[in-house]
């Protein structure tokens, strides 16, 4: 997604954050699991929902475990594997 907190920030500052729906602008937003957090992202718009969280820092798996991907690159090509995309979207 990003490769730091200045980098989160500044998206959730820029207005390309939304927690559940609902734009913030605010780093200080409390988030819990459940909820659906949507990335605007220069190339792409992820959605993930939040699984849990860590209580030390880890490596890219350990952090992949802590959230789904709704929608986005890897959610579509999972998609596209199983067969669940509508057949205009295949080419």
């Amino acid at each position: 997604m990003v490769r730091s907190r200045t980098a989160a920030a500044a998206l959730t500052e820029a207005g390309r954050v939304r927690l559940n729906g609902r734009r913030i602008t605010a780093t200080s937003q409390l988030v819990r699991p459940g909820d659906v957090v949507t990335l605007a992202l220069d190339r792409s718009v992820r959605v993930l929902e939040v699984l849990g969280f860590s209580e030390r820092r880890g490596g890219a798996a350990a952090g992949r475990a802590l959230y789904r991907e709704l929608a986005g690159p890897s959610a579509l090509a999972e998609a596209f594997w199983r067969g669940d995309m509508p057949s205009s979207s295949r080419q």
